[in-house]
């Protein structure tokens, strides 16, 4: 989180504690109930709680404290309406990217928790701000999760090792294809070669489209 701060990437308001003393005055510190808590360690949706109102989120912060879980406390954004967009980069280049919209009623969009991805085409600026964050961390191949909101994007989450099957299913694109060649090409740079540019597939080419500047 302050690698991506530092650089300048945009976040929902975010706070750390281990004292429940400091509850009030962190959960006004991120905007106020409602809030999202996380435990640092959830993975596929799991481990992530709206909490409605102040009161909930201090006995469910209690709670994860009792439990000894690490976690955070991160503004609602409400107007995504349970929806987010991930975009796929590999070797500095937007190589897809998808829409999650959670199923009715849930505010998670993961697609574990019955979430559905579609195609998306890119604004600039989200496209900038997967390319910021995924610089910032210093990753080759990230997956980078971002709410859209009245500030513009928002990253939620930067993922070194994210899931192909979602994106592949809903973009048509050969993810997995993009990674080995980057892989490759970046073998064969640290050996001092060259790599041969590689044509992409027709299929490929109409929906890499989406990854485009509007």
């Amino acid at each position: 989180m302050q690698l991506l701060s530092r650089a300048g990437v945009g976040m929902p308001k975010t706070a750390f504690t281990n004292d429940t003393a400091e509850l009030p005055a962190l959960i006004e510190h991120v905007g106020g109930a409602p809030v999202i808590i996380k435990l640092l360690e959830g993975t596929q949706g799991l481990g992530v709680v709206l909490a409605e109102s102040a009161k909930a989120a201090q006995s469910v912060i209690e709670a994860f404290h009792n439990l000894k879980a690490r976690i955070l406390v991160q503004e609602f954004i409400g107007e995504a309406k349970g929806a987010d967009v991930r975009a796929f980069v590999v070797d500095g280049e937007v190589v897809g990217a998808m829409r999650r919209q959670g199923k009715e009623g849930e505010f998670r969009s993961n697609l574990h928790r019955g979430g559905t991805g579609t195609l998306v085409k890119l604004s600039r600026a989200e496209k900038a701000a997967a390319l910021l964050a995924t610089k910032a961390l210093g990753l080759g191949v990230a997956g980078v999760d971002m709410l859209q909101s009245k500030r513009g994007p928002l990253v939620l989450e930067v993922n070194s090792s994210p899931g192909l099957e979602g994106i592949e299913k809903a973009t048509g694109l050969d993810i997995a294809g993009r990674i080995i060649d980057y892989t490759e090409a970046l073998t064969l740079r640290k050996r001092g070669g060259k790599a041969k540019p590689k044509a992409k597939p027709k299929h490929e080419k109409a929906a890499s489209d989406a990854v485009a500047d509007e």
